[in-house]
């Protein structure tokens, strides 16, 4: 997330740059310094803060150039380079890496910011005398777009300005640039589509349809994916001259707009890039389309073209008429937008509240950032899903940038230092919690605190950005940071752009109908004194009401009385008496104390009903029962048994009398996101797969097509475990999921490389699903066996030949049911004596005995 030109400087618009003045309407100004609260924070502290960032980022890009550099990641535990085709494969994710010195470029720009300008000069030098794009290797378009594209950009743009000072880089001839085209054109064939919709992937070196590119089988996308290019593509346009790569952005937004759905102006978020029909319709603003959005108000802040900000203003509406439930973001269907379909929410949404403070809709990103920070209070970082609960849903932690964004642009929106302790929070947990000796660490799960061996590249390109520009003053600055707008990587582009002739004919988008609903802000800036009058306080106002959201840091205290009116008629006396008997009871308003008088409403027949809430600990997390993968085949023979998780939907193993047995055979392509290659090697057969690139439904309906028995994933994270991170329930992908059948099951990474070991070394592996209580073999508690036990005296000549002489009691046990305490007469039982006239008399013997079955008791004749 970005901001554009003088966003916050007194007489100029929120929207745009002071060429577009004549188009906005300035509704009133007010120094947002103004609010303050009690959480004010000291220029020493400031400072102080701000070291403690630049130190941060010195121990992060140093660890990186020492250990990792020319790799494209570093991995912070291992303490070095993560080179793609050297680590074991980490599905989709892999394909951030090109074998292009990733984390170098995506941090060039940060370099600047944070006035390392002899650290940038190096590092530009590096990435000119190192990096080449003619790598045989397929990456996502995406990815590739928003890091490497976007960081050469935002370098070049920075090495174009210290040139032109005259003090620093005067050998540098546009070197970046050149690189930046030349893998803009890389990009390319990924456009060649009926559509205008981009493919996810591209060759480097072989494209697309080459018999060599490993790739273009892919038929769908999501929406974010074709939906943000047009920032870097543009730029790059403007800056090289060539058109072809803004006319190709732009097209695909134009597709995306065609196919949103009229009734909602809602889109869903994943498409079919050959015919433009939605696969899954799922409408959000969080993973899958949140840069879509954003993409279309700074394209109009960067570019100039009305057109987009029109978009951006109807889908706007449309997210806070369906979407928006303060302080909640939730997904609906973008058919049926008027019920949520999934209680959770993605880390994603959280720039959310960053682009809102753009749009100048400040109370809605006050309050979904106040649930933000609320959740982190609890779980120390933002999991990557939790539930509208505030529990963990996904507990990984990639040390995402996205709420350190949104606490940026709120605190140069409001100037409320309540955002710079927020900000200084995320600092202090970041070295706590995942400072590592050679870097920071991604947390596996925030529920356990466990690595992961990995730190992304944004982490540099992004997270440094923010909490930098948050600390400093301008003065403190090497550049003026209102000068440009921040891409999606937070990449600087100058909005000087949007002065530049584009080389491609105006107008060539699709004009968007003025909307009868626009609200007095879709064309302006507005001000707190507007949105706030005579509240100079209006933030801290907005956040009490979200305070103790997740119940961290409150005191208990009984509920308060919830009073709702409902006006009754003068005949009330029925209705009055139909609530009591629910339990409900009814005040008069004109009864109520003396105390409430102000409150008092002089209306006939109007009520107060009193609603008195228990408060229940439900549990932390809903119960996952564990399912095993038993290896039954020799040489294993049920000895190796994997802890599996189970899934909410397919077949419930749980029910299986005897679970699911079946050989397994590796999946081709192993993601198994599209049509299975050895579905006739699969058939009958167990399924493994990968982790990655699509939903698990989709995947299990390829699979299930193909003709498997069942389904065993396994994670893509490289390190994952059962003994350290908690199992939990695959879901799937927000619509119906009846039509699946098969049992499916998910291993972790270590415990999927014992069964891909296994596979590799026999070939033929029998497997067996079921619960893992069920496992063959395993030992079951015996519940104690009630009997009853009859003795009989005899004498001494009905004893056997070898019996001792003398009178002996014979124990006979019979497997009858235990009489009933009535039959028994209390605690007594049933005691027979057989004598010669076969009386049964009671006796007050204790005849009963917890008996192991597999035991035999003594018996004496």
């Amino acid at each position: 997330m970005g901001r554009p030109k003088a966003l916050w400087k007194l007489g100029h618009s929120c929207l745009g740059t002071g060429m577009m003045l004549e188009t906005l309407l300035i509704i009133g100004l007010l120094g947002w310094a103004s609010c303050q609260e009690s959480q004010t924070m000291t220029l020493e502290e400031k400072t102080t803060i701000r070291h403690q960032i630049i130190e941060m980022f010195d121990h992060a890009y140093g660890s990186y150039m020492k250990h990792a550099y020319p790799a494209d990641e570093l991995m912070p535990l291992s303490c070095r380079g993560r080179v793609r085709g050297q680590e074991p494969n980490r599905g989709d994710i892999d394909d951030s890496l090109g074998k292009f010195s990733l984390t170098l470029i995506d941090t060039l720009d940060t370099l600047v910011v944070l006035n390392k300008l002899d650290e940038f000069e190096d590092a530009v030098r590096k990435a000119v005398r190192d990096v080449r794009f003619d790598n045989d290797v397929v990456v996502s378009v995406f990815e590739t777009n928003i890091r490497v594209l976007g960081g050469l950009l935002g370098g070049h743009v920075m090495a174009d300005l210290l040139r032109q000072r005259g003090e620093r880089m005067q050998w540098y001839r546009d070197e970046l640039l050149h690189m930046a085209t030349e893998l803009g054109h890389r990009l390319l064939p990924a456009f060649n589509t009926t559509s205008g919709l981009p493919y996810p992937k591209v060759n480097l070196r072989y494209g697309v349809f080459n018999p060599l590119s490993r790739t273009g089988t892919e038929s769908d996308t999501c929406t974010a994916c074709a939906g943000t290019m047009i920032l870097e593509f543009a730029a790059l346009s403007r800056l090289s001259g060539e058109s072809v790569f803004e006319e190709h952005a732009r097209k695909a937004l134009d597709v995306l707009w065609k196919k949103r759905q009229k009734g909602s102006d809602l889109v869903g978020t994943v498409i079919n890039i050959h015919n433009g029909e939605w696969i899954r319709r799922e409408s959000g603003v969080g993973a899958g389309i949140d840069s879509y959005y954003e993409y279309l108000m700074k394209a109009y802040i960067l570019l100039g073209d009305h057109v987009f900000l029109q978009r951006f203003n109807t889908h706007y509406s449309a997210i806070m008429k369906y979407i928006s439930q303060p302080p909640l973001l939730l997904n609906v269907h973008m058919h049926n937008p008027t019920v949520s379909i999934r209680s959770w929410m993605d880390s994603l949404l959280a720039f959310f509240p960053g682009l809102q403070v753009l749009r100048g809709d400040l109370k809605p990103a006050i309050e979904t950032h106040e649930m933000l920070y609320q959740v982190t209070k609890q779980h120390k970082f933002l999991p990557e899903a939790f539930t509208t609960e505030f529990r963990v849903h996904w507990g990984q932690h990639l040390l995402r940038p996205e709420f350190a964004e949104s606490t940026y642009y709120l605190y140069k929106a409001t100037g409320d230092p309540y955002y710079l302790r927020v900000g200084q929070s995320i600092v202090e947990k970041l070295n706590a919690y995942a400072r590592v000796p050679c870097g920071f660490a991604a947390v596996q799960d925030v529920r356990t605190g466990t690595h992961e061996d990995r730190m992304d590249s944004f982490f540099l390109a992004e997270m440094f950005k923010y909490l930098y520009l948050m600390f400093s003053e301008k003065s403190q600055l090497p550049i003026d940071i209102d000068d440009y707008i921040f891409t999606t990587e937070a990449h600087l582009l100058p909005v000087s752009l949007s002065i530049t002739r584009a080389p491609i004919q105006p107008n060539i988008t699709e004009a968007v109908p003025a909307s009868q609903d626009d609200d007095l802000f879709t064309h302006s800036c507005p001000s707190t004194e507007t949105l706030f009058p005579n509240n100079p306080s209006f933030a801290k106002t907005i956040r009490d009401s979200y305070k103790y959201l997740t119940g961290v840091g409150r005191a208990f205290n009984s509920l308060p009385v919830r009073e709702i009116e409902l006006p009754f008629h003068d005949n009330v006396m029925e209705p009055v008496e139909f609530l009591k008997s629910m339990g409900i009871s009814l005040t008069s308003l004109t009864e109520m104390t003396v105390g409430d008088a102000k409150n008092q409403k002089e209306q006939k027949g109007v009520f107060r009903v009193k609603l008195f809430a228990e408060v229940r600990q439900t549990p932390e997390e809903e119960e996952v029962v564990p399912h095993a993968v038993q290896l039954i085949s020799p040489p294993f023979l049920g000895r190796t048994v994997l802890t599996a998780g189970p899934a909410k939907f397919g077949m419930d193993l749980t029910k299986q009398e005897h679970g699911v047995k079946g050989r397994i055979v590796k999946v081709s392509p192993y993601n198994a996101c599209g049509p299975v290659e050895n579905a006739a090697e699969l058939k009958d057969c167990i399924a493994l797969a990968v982790r990655g690139d699509c939903m698990f439904a989709a995947k299990a309906r390829w699979l299930q097509q193909a003709g498997a028995i069942g389904v065993i994933f396994i994670d893509h994270r490289e390190g994952s475990n059962s003994e350290e991170t908690p199992l939990f329930q695959m879901v799937g992908d927000g619509d119906s999921t009846e039509d699946i059948t098969l049992p499916l099951v998910f291993l972790f990474s270590r415990e999927g490389a014992v069964l891909t070991a296994a596979l590799e070394e026999h070939h033929n592996v029998d497997v067996l699903l079921l619960p893992q209580d069920r496992q063959l073999g395993h030992d079951k508690t015996q519940k104690p066996i009630s009997m009853n036990i009859k003795l009989r005296l005899t004498e001494e000549g009905e004893l056997e030949e070898k019996a001792a002489k003398g009178p002996t009691l014979e124990f006979v046990l019979e497997n009858e049911e235990v009489l009933s305490e009535e039959e028994l007469g209390g605690n007594r039982q049933v005691c027979s004596r057989a004598a010669e006239d076969g009386r049964t008399e009671l006796c007050s013997a204790d005849s009963t005995r917890s008996l192991n079955p597999d035991t035999e008791p003594d018996v004496h004749p």
